[in-house]
């Protein structure tokens, strides 16, 4: 069966969905939507959909089958448990709650009502993703023991809802969901402490943020999230036994650095294979520990780009839909997430890390 989709919430990216997304899609229609902006409903009507003043109206249309939730954060359980108590399936946009006990009533919902229920965590296509999932994958780096995620710019926060503490605003609900479900799909391991500093600089929600997450397998990660700097760091740093992963930014610029020397030897002559012998030189800082590595110690690998994909969670829900494969983002999977925010939340709140077992 074909994907049959009413949107709620027809602003920003209700809109993004029906004109950026879904068209390049195969398999997917979009024939209504319901929006609480009377401007918003007429601009629905001008593109040809069907337009509903009201959201009980708009469920009882049977010529859609899924529900694709667009709204500012905060209405998100409300209209997701109206949509699955109405028999239709639900993509809902990230973040899919305020907290782990929101989503948990939505999981229950869509068992009861026998319908799928995913939430569309795109990132997991973005190509920087998914060049340092291919390198950690290929064990190039060796034993991977950090993985740094970082996004930035001086921009601010959106003049919109984004700003606002009750609608569920703030950095750690903006992109915190993607930067901790890439961690969750990059580590095998149960995260086992969190710790999170979230910052307050223009706006009564979190719009610069920093979290440390430490994983059972003694891996930690770093994440970052900062809306006033206008000096950036590489979105992806990654460390492991044997090098080192680079990605510069979104559009994937990445190198690999990794020592064709395994150890530097400070003493009276260099070691016979970094070339002829000769008295070592003196460290031009006040450290031989943190000293530049000669060039010819090091290869440097550039990292092949990756394209984004969007596409695919549309294409693995129309499989799903018609019970040809899972879900590529499982409920459950978006309930770790939340739990993590909960624990970062709770973490910044007392100003200590906490032990989990999520």
């Amino acid at each position: 069966m074909n994907v049959t989709i009413g949107i709620i919430g027809f602003g920003y990216m209700g809109y993004y969905h029906y004109k950026k997304i879904l068209p390049k899609t195969d398999n997917f229609q979009v024939l209504a939507a319901y929006d609480v902006d009377a401007s918003r409903r007429e601009f629905v009507k001008g593109l040809g959909l069907t337009s509903y003043d009201s959201l009980d109206e708009f469920l009882k249309d049977d010529s859609f089958n899924t529900v694709l939730v667009s709204t500012p954060n905060d209405s998100h359980l409300a209209l997701v448990l109206a949509a699955l108590d109405a028999g239709k399936n639900v993509i809902c946009e990230k973040p899919v709650s305020l907290n782990a006990d929101e989503i948990e009533q939505m999981i229950a919902a869509s068992k009861k009502n026998n319908k799928l229920f995913t939430v569309r965590q795109n990132r997991r296509r973005d190509g920087d993703f998914l060049m340092v999932k291919n390198v950690i994958s290929e064990g190039t780096l060796g034993e991977v023991f950090r993985v740094e995620s970082r996004v930035d710019g001086s921009n601010g926060i959106p003049s919109d809802w984004r700003r606002v503490k009750k609608n569920g605003g703030g950095m750690l609900l903006d992109w915190g969901p993607h930067q901790i479900d890439q961690l969750l799909c990059l580590i095998p391991s149960k995260v086992v402490s969190v710790y999170a500093d979230l910052l307050n600089l223009k706006y009564e929600v979190d719009d610069n943020l920093i979290i440390e997450l430490r994983f059972e397998n003694g891996l930690s990660a770093l994440i970052e999230v900062f809306t006033s700097a206008f000096i950036s760091y590489p979105r992806w740093h990654v460390l492991g036994s044997g090098g080192c992963l680079d990605i510069k930014d979104l559009d994937g610029e990445g190198q690999i650095v990794r020592g064709i020397v395994e150890e530097m030897e400070w003493g009276l002559h260099l070691v016979d294979h970094w070339g002829p012998k000769e008295p070592a030189h003196e460290p031009t800082s006040a450290t031989r520990t943190m000293k530049p590595r000669p060039e010819h110690t090091i290869e440097r690998i550039q990292v092949p780009k990756i394209a984004q994909d969007w596409q695919h969670f549309y294409f693995n829900y129309y499989e799903a839909l018609n019970g040809k494969a899972e879900l590529f983002v499982k409920p459950e999977e978006s309930l770790r997430v939340m739990k993590v925010i909960d624990v970062a939340f709770e973490s910044s709140r007392i100003g200590k890390s906490i032990s989990c077992d999520i």
